[in-house]
């Protein structure tokens, strides 16, 4: 079975929602703009296509070049559809999967043609010249060119076994994407229901200063929002949540959903919003940046059929009870004062730990691995953030350092952590094992060592050695307090 075609029509002007972003609205014009109505038009066209982000539609090939006669036709129909509509530049890449269709959207020839249609078969060829950041996430793609690997087509040559031991999966996720291999495996566009009847504002005048008051008038707008949504049987997974304040300022953001929202999770959300801008009206002064808050607005940005999120017979969702008591702790607590703890990829205890705030998708920055030098036995159950200062001595006084075959330079005999106590001597120790990270900036080696203490204690301890230091060699009241200094020592955790 050929790879299916995809189509990815890229509106290149099209403005990129921040979160937390306030924009002046001085004229109409330069105002932002909803894609809720521009992707309700394009589904007139179109029918089933799937918005990836405000500007970047992708669509399934096959049907529409039936309907208009072929790749070309469509793509000359949705440049002409761009500039009617006034978008401003247009382009449309088409290929065999959906990653090689969106790069030829995005690196395509120059705005005046705006169409590179990829051959069949000849995408992994057409993403072999590519950077090799164009299909990786953010820290793979400075670490690979670090490594002599440029382009996709090099990081493609990669053994795919290789790749998953290094870079986890997502790592073999941007090696098959850097192979065209998504074509053959298959990322299904996922067509998506336009959302622009469930968009709904209120104005206010005179303008709310009050996070109570605000919430208490818009109460009657949630309930519309969601009652809107569930008449069509249809969920919100995020939405927008836009507050304009009386001299014109438009404060915007997006808010996710690892299930969906209710009228009070979408409550809670804009009061959470409106607090920062009640906090800075009140302490505003004569350079004030508004006075309240004169209008409001709530956009869906991605719905989803509610069958999809009925729970099964076993659901493994939360509690109901729980999610009432704790959304009500944090309805007391703010956003930040109630949440969930995961594990994440990196290399040291305090970087995997993930705090994701109650009744919020989780997001995960980095790989889940591998990551070498990471601890891989049982973790410490207390963990210092930031690392606390240490000091491992041995007999004579002298701070124990690591010599040049990478071991102890002397026999540990005890151990000082500030504000902790540790009053047994050191018992038994691991062989220090280290942790290098982006030798080719300089950055100085740090070694890892568990120790035990005579009282049952155990710690995790990090040394940042100097790379010019003498190994074992005690440092002076100005290199103690200088981060890598010779055998600066740090408790990143303690088992209990």
């Amino acid at each position: 079975m050929p790879p299916e075609r995809v189509i990815v029509l890229n509106l290149t002007d099209w403005p990129r929602p921040g979160s937390g972003v306030a924009a002046r609205a001085a004229d109409s014009a330069s105002e932002p703009r909803d894609f809720a109505p521009v992707f309700a038009k394009l589904t007139e066209l179109v029918p089933e296509i799937e918005e990836i982000r405000p500007g970047l539609v992708a669509m399934r090939a096959r049907g529409p070049a039936r309907y208009y006669g072929g790749e070309h036709a469509v793509a000359a129909v949705l440049r002409g559809f761009a500039h009617d509509e006034g978008l401003g530049a247009a382009r449309v890449g088409v290929a065999d999967g959906r990653f090689a269709a969106e790069q030829a959207a995005s690196v395509g020839p120059s705005p005046g043609d705006g169409v590179w249609i990829v051959a069949p078969g000849e995408s992994a060829a057409f993403l072999s010249e590519l950077p090799v950041a164009r299909g990786t996430d953010e820290r793979l793609g400075e670490l690979l060119p670090g490594l002599g690997i440029y382009t996709l087509g090099a990081f493609a040559a990669l053994p795919e076994d290789a790749v998953r031991a290094r870079f986890g999966p997502a790592g073999v996720l941007a090696h098959r994407h850097a192979s065209g291999e998504d074509a053959e495996r298959g990322e299904p566009i996922r067509a998506q229901q336009a959302a622009r009847d469930f968009v709904l504002s209120l104005d206010f005048e005179p303008p709310v200063a009050g996070t109570e008051q605000l919430a208490f008038a818009c109460s009657a707008l949630v309930e519309r929002f969601i009652g809107a949504l569930t008449a069509e049987r249809l969920v919100c997974t995020s939405l927008r949540v836009t507050l304009t304040d009386d001299i014109g300022v438009r404060h915007e953001r997006d808010w996710a959903h690892p299930r969906f929202f209710s009228p009070q999770d979408t409550l809670a959300r804009l009061r959470w919003q409106s607090e920062s801008l009640v906090a800075g009206f009140a302490g505003a002064g004569d350079e004030r940046a508004g006075a309240g808050i004169s209008a409001v607005r709530i956009a869906p940005v991605r719905t989803d059929r509610s069958a999809a999120h009925e729970p099964g017979l076993w659901t493994s969702g939360p509690d109901e009870r729980v999610h009432h008591h704790l959304s009500r702790a944090q309805g007391l607590l703010g956003p930040g004062g109630v949440g969930t703890m995961s594990l994440d990829g990196g290399r040291l205890l305090r970087d995997r730990q993930r705090f994701t705030h109650w009744g919020s998708a989780p997001r995960r920055d980095r790989s889940p691995g591998p990551w070498p030098g990471s601890l891989t036995g049982p973790t410490p159950s207390l963990v210092f953030a930031p690392p606390l200062r240490a000091r491992l001595l041995d007999a004579g006084g002298e701070v124990v350092g690591i010599d040049d075959e990478e071991l102890l330079s002397a026999i540990p005999h005890a151990l000082s952590v500030e504000a902790q106590q540790t009053p047994g001597a050191v018992r038994g120790w691991s062989k220090p094992w280290p942790i290098r990270e982006r030798w080719w900036e300089g950055r100085p080696e740090r070694f890892r060592l568990q120790v035990e203490l005579d009282t049952g204690d155990s710690w995790l301890l990090l040394v940042r050695a100097h790379p010019g230091a003498r190994p074992g060699a005690r440092p002076n009241a100005r290199e103690a307090d200088v981060p890598g200094a010779a055998a600066s020592w740090f408790a990143e955790g303690r088992y209990d």
